[in-house]
């Protein structure tokens, strides 16, 4: 057997069109190269993000019957709050709208200028919310996450040894916290262990730092937790993730992800001082706190959500999926990220395309001629997404990694899909000579990936 069946059946079908490359051609051209730009009905399939794209089940379906659209105290609110505090264990739960919203709300509460925020890896709305606040976003992952081809179990752990010395360097009273995002998308799709957040907890007790965690993609991290690290293949999802967290002072969660819903997200806290602060920020931009934001309907969704995620034989699935594209490229010799990680196949756009120098985007490159030769969406995750200039010279710097995410939709695609997906990157690699950099044209101050406009060179 290729990996494990779906543990689900199809109920609901959504009809897609394939549209012809002549047609793509045009409709990349008028998006500036930018496939942010495109509309959805022209993509064949849609590996843009995994972010509040997943197929919800009967059972949230039902539960959104249920919902309470109440201003304040809604019962979905108290049922949203069970589940989230049975998972996590922390005190207070504070809904919002979707995860950079719940990053908005604590950093800007925790963050002032001039601090240092480390992370193993920040992602784009996590580092974009620090810096809004004139703050330094520092990724501290270990070395093995910079090598493509390494094989560590755990390439999303953090660097101890880094961020002792930071801490030494920059003094306590300067770092607000330290995030660990689980998994590390922007290394790979990499997981945590365990072993290294009881080893980064031990260090901030040290000196008195929080730790949180960016937590939605919990399920999947804890399920490689219980296959890869000893002595947890015989714990469940729910005993590993009570364990994760119970070394953290809080967490912020996009839903969207490993909640399996289409919107929402949280902020979770202990401490009651400062979740005061983040509430009556929330009330200001979001809304009531028993809402956040959110419809009655969709607080219901993600209770139902959360526990649903940690279900063995859908993890088992969902990841084995991945797992089965990434061997498919892999046997192939298309060059990407190893160990394949939980939600993502990520290519390794410097090797696909060694004639593109990074100043012309390889990443970028990549991503336009997988959709207009085949209708495939995915993301750059390089030079565009995370380049930067020295403030003093204008030189430009690039990132270590020069990536293309294909995230895989929870439950949407069937293998058949994914078998489409493995053989249009394989034949695209075959002809990769024909494939041009890109120059930018436009871009904004921040976040610049989602509008930047491109022409061919």
């Amino acid at each position: 057997m290729k990996f494990p069946g779906e543990p689900f059946k199809i109920k609901v079908v959504e009809p897609i069109e394939q549209t012809t490359r002549e047609e793509r051609d045009r409709l990349i051209r008028e998006a500036g190269y930018n496939v942010f730009n495109l509309p959805a009905r022209s993509v064949y399939v849609d590996l843009l993000t995994d972010s509040g794209t997943s197929a919800m089940s009967d059972n949230q379906w039902a539960g959104m019957m249920l919902g309470d659209e109440s201003y304040a105290g809604s019962r979905n609110f108290y049922h949203f709050q069970e589940s989230v505090r049975s998972i996590f264990g922390f005190r207070n739960i504070i809904p919002t709208h979707q995860g950079r919203m719940a990053e908005y709300l604590l950093f800007s509460v925790v963050v002032k200028e001039g601090d240092q925020v480390p992370n193993n890896t920040h992602f784009d709305t996590t580092r974009a919310n620090v810096e809004h606040n004139r703050a330094a976003a520092l990724d501290l992952a270990i070395d093995e996450a910079f090598d493509p081809h390494s094989e560590h179990p755990f390439k999303g752990n953090m660097n101890v040894s880094k961020l002792r010395n930071l801490i030494e360097r920059v003094g306590r009273e300067r770092i607000p916290l330290v995030m660990l995002t689980v998994t590390n998308n922007s290394a790979g799709g990499q997981p945590v262990s365990i072993a290294n957040v009881r080893a980064v907890k031990s260090l901030l007790d040290e000196f008195g730092i929080p730790l949180f965690f960016d937590a939605c993609r919990f399920a999947e991290n804890c399920y490689f937790i219980k296959t890869r690290e000893a002595g947890y293949e015989g714990k469940s999802i729910l005993e590993i993730a009570r364990e994760l967290f119970s070394y953290g002072d809080g967490c912020t969660m996009s839903a969207k992800k490993d909640a399996l819903v289409n919107i929402g997200g949280f902020v979770a806290l202990n401490d009651d001082r400062l979740a005061e602060g983040i509430t009556t920020k929330l009330i200001l931009v979001e809304g009531f706190p028993t809402y956040g934001g959110l419809a009655g309907r969709d607080l219901e969704a993600i209770a139902r959500g959360l526990v649903e995620v940690l279900d063995e034989d859908y993890l088992r699935f969902r990841i084995g999926q991945v797992r089965y594209l990434g061997e498919l490229l892999d046997k192939a010799g298309v060059p990407i990220v190893k160990p394949i990680g939980g939600h993502a196949i990520y290519l390794n756009a410097k090797e696909f395309l060694p004639h593109i120098p990074q100043s012309h985007y390889p990443g970028q490159g990549l991503v336009v001629s997988l959709y207009r030769d085949y209708g495939i969406r995915g993301v750059e995750i390089g030079t565009v997404m995370f380049g930067t200039k020295d403030s003093k010279t204008g030189t430009p710097i690039y990132p270590k990694l020069e990536l293309v995410r294909l995230a895989i939709p929870r439950r949407v695609y069937t293998n058949t899909q994914i078998d489409y997906v493995a053989e249009a990157i394989i034949e695209l690699y075959q002809k990769r000579d024909q494939i041009r950099g890109l120059k930018m044209v436009h871009e904004a101050p921040v976040l610049r990936h989602f509008s930047a406009r491109f022409e061919v060179i």
